[in-house]
């Protein structure tokens, strides 16, 4: 299962891009309401989640994903539930995203130590330990990092890669006029 964590103030399209793209490619993925049921975005555009922190077990976890915006990222560093995922995530070696402001969630977990990435400008100081590219996006083993709202679609089709293939991301890329 790839969890998707919505905290209220998230960034719309540095979730949706990345959620429709892997369901596309056939991923089973569930949306998980941090606040509860619902997420509000930080344009205000409210979601209807999958299901809640209250439901996420780590049994059949394949992949942790973590939108940015503010207060958002805030919103997901404080929660014990997504920092316990993070940490399952990243002890059994499994794919963690985080776009925006939310790479600097995994940057004061430690979890970038001696990995490269990139953040929204201005979280260069948060992503302690790791080695900043400015590039949009950046995949250093199975951390996937990237800039922001901007770069969502490219941040949906590199987990997409990482998760299936290159081969399988570059034809979704063509039929969603992406290329």
């Amino acid at each position: 299962m790839i969890y998707v964590f919505l905290a209220n103030g998230f960034e719309e399209c540095e979730a949706l891009a990345p959620i429709d793209i892997l369901r596309r490619a056939g991923f089973q993925l569930k949306t998980v309401g941090v606040s509860g049921k619902t997420a509000i975005g930080s344009h205000n555009i409210t979601i209807t989640c999958d299901i809640t922190t209250d439901d996420v077990t780590f049994e059949d976890l394949e992949a942790v994903i973590l939108p940015g915006g503010m207060p958002g990222t805030i919103n997901l560093e404080n929660d014990k539930t997504v920092q316990a995922a993070i940490d399952y995530a990243h002890k059994n070696g499994l794919l963690i995203g985080a776009i925006c402001a939310a790479p600097s969630v995994l940057g004061h977990k430690g979890i970038l130590n001696d990995k490269k990435a990139t953040c929204f400008p201005g979280f260069e100081k948060d992503l302690l330990g790791a080695k900043y590219i400015d590039t949009a996006v950046v995949r250093d083993g199975n951390i996937i990092t990237a800039k922001g709202a901007g770069v969502a679609f490219q941040f949906g089709f590199e987990l997409l890669s990482y998760l299936k293939d290159e081969k399988t991301a570059n034809d979704l890329k063509i039929q969603m006029m992406f290329k």
